[in-house]
């Protein structure tokens, strides 16, 4: 089993007020959140936002604007008399957090600025059956090709992180996946972190899915979410308070591996129209595989004729979609009733063809709980693991952007975009 990472030291010197360079630190990430959640301001309007005199508010700016931090663009034009005031804004553009969504059959990337604006991204192929170096290497060439494209340089990236199927420890292991071949026990974060010189993260694809969902999705007024992530499996994620639930190991969520709850070969489900044993869920993908050249592209491709089918109204592929509601049904309320959460969004692969999953889902869960549950479909479609992928990177960059245990200096070299990789390539985690 792995170990858990280590915590971070606590500083060796307690922070209060009498010690001047955290105080210093201290009214400098209190007015870089304020410029980056405020928009654009004058600086007695920002004084007022952090409370903080003039002077003091002057000297911090200069220093944000020394680090690239803050900038100050050109004065609005006046209505009244004297010298328009000069005006301050957040630098977004200073750095950039990579989000990675790896499948089984597909790599998709999201790039975007320190506020989340999303400046690009880029999608490619892969081999279902490529050992894991190769897929590896693939995935390589899509950054190189995704920052090309946005004209983002490698080195303004400030963090990255990764999604993938399967149960991921803490260090970014890879330690259970039936998904993708020969991907348990890959150290992912380590083998991605070699091409970065910045913090790595890996973490489980439907709890990314879940971060998407409450950061610009359907869970975006709700603290305790469940992601149900439909593919070739059935995953899901849960934000408990608003923030992701991973467990010890990082399985929490994996209920699905109990074969009563109804999760697993989803897909196969849907291709064979029954509740497929494992040995037919094998034999029913591997006969797609053999006729489009991987297990989870012409398999899903064939899943969601039968969605769009049932969408327009065939009786046949109609019975199909409520049988297998019937089916994850089982799971879906059993994490319900373990979590007793306000929503659950219902996303993947298998949901982008229509909704009728999502309102037979609601329709046979909700009578299985204890309380009333809000069952939404996801808002985001095939992007909700890159995208959460991208706010679980800015969550790291945030962590070292308004953290007062450390100066601040951008010659320091644990600041943000700084090399957090030992000579050995393994990546420290957060």
């Amino acid at each position: 089993m792995p170990q858990r990472p280590p915590q971070r030291p606590l500083p060796s010197r307690p922070l209060h007020g009498g010690d001047p360079s955290v105080l210093r630190r201290l009214n400098s990430a209190a007015t870089l959140r304020a410029l980056r959640d405020g928009g654009e301001c004058t600086l007695s309007e920002l004084a007022r936002r952090v409370g903080l005199s003039r002077p003091t508010t002057e000297g911090v700016l200069g220093e944000l604007i020394d680090r690239g931090l803050a900038g100050q663009d050109a004065p609005r034009p006046g209505t009244g008399l004297g010298r328009p005031a000069r005006r301050y804004r957040f630098r977004a553009e200073a750095g950039h957090a990579l989000g990675i969504d790896i499948d089984a059959h597909r790599v998709r990337l999201v790039v975007a600025d320190l506020t989340g604006a999303v400046a690009g991204g880029h999608r490619a192929d892969l081999d279902v059956q490529a050992p894991p170096g190769e897929r590896i290497a693939a995935v390589r060439a899509s950054v190189r090709t995704c920052l090309a494209a946005t004209g983002v340089e490698r080195r303004s990236l400030w963090a990255v992180a990764a999604g993938t199927p399967g149960v991921v420890a803490p260090d970014g292991t890879v330690t259970s996946c039936t998904v993708v071949p020969g991907w348990e026990g890959v150290r992912l974060a380590r083998e991605l972190g070699r091409s970065f010189s910045c913090p790595v993260l890996v973490e489980n694809d439907a709890n990314l899915a879940a971060m998407a969902e409450r950061w610009r999705g359907a869970a975006r007024d709700a603290d305790d979410v469940v992601c149900v992530h439909a593919g070739l499996h059935t995953g899901m994620g849960a934000l408990i308070g608003g923030r992701l639930h991973r467990g010890r190991w990082g399985a929490a969520g994996e209920i699905g591996m109990l074969p009563e709850m109804g999760l697993r070969d989803t897909t196969a489900a849907l291709i064979t129209g029954t509740d497929v044993d494992p040995e037919a869920a094998s034999t029913a993908l591997a006969g797609l595989a053999s006729a489009g050249g991987g297990s989870g592209g012409p398999a899903l491709d064939h899943a969601e004729r039968v969605l769009e089918a049932a969408g327009w109204g065939a009786a046949e592929a109609t019975a199909v979609v409520e049988r297998l509601a019937a089916r994850m049904a089982r799971g879906v309320a059993a994490m319900a009733l373990a979590l007793d959460p306000e929503m659950i969004v219902v996303g993947g692969p298998l949901v982008r063809a229509g909704d009728l999953l999502v309102s037979e889902l609601r329709r046979r869960v909700r009578p299985l709980c204890l309380s009333p549950v809000r069952i939404e479909a996801s808002e985001l479609g095939d992007e909700a693991v890159g995208l959460g992928a991208v706010r679980l990177a800015l969550d790291r960059i945030d962590e070292d952007l308004f953290r007062v245990d450390r100066p601040s200096d951008p010659s320091d070299p644990s600041g943000p975009g700084a090399s957090d990789l030992s000579e050995s390539g393994e990546v420290r985690q957060a």
